[in-house]
């Protein structure tokens, strides 16, 4: 089904990513964490984290950005950076 394609092309990605042979940096990380989110959940479902949690809330913000974001236009948003970030540190 297109449901079952999606997943497997999203979960392949994110294989990709722990096989890169630098880690990204923090924004690429959060792209493709929001991104990869948005494609498999949809809209963010879970309340803000709280005062201290400092990565917990840019992840949470990250996601909120794409609030309303189609999950086909994030899952090709993901798959494109996936493969700029395959190009840009190897794998």
């Amino acid at each position: 089904s297109e449901n079952q394609h999606r997943k497997l092309l999203i979960f392949s990605s994110a294989e990709e990513v722990k096989q890169l042979k630098s880690q990204p940096t923090d924004e690429e990380m959060l792209y493709i964490y929001s991104h990869f989110k948005q494609a498999t959940v949809g809209d963010i479902n879970t309340e803000r984290p709280g005062f201290l949690d400092f990565k917990g809330k840019a992840k949470w913000d990250a996601w909120n950005a794409l609030k309303g974001m189609a999950k086909e236009e994030a899952m090709k948003a993901y798959i494109a950076k996936v493969e700029e970030l395959k190009g840009k540190y190897g794998i």
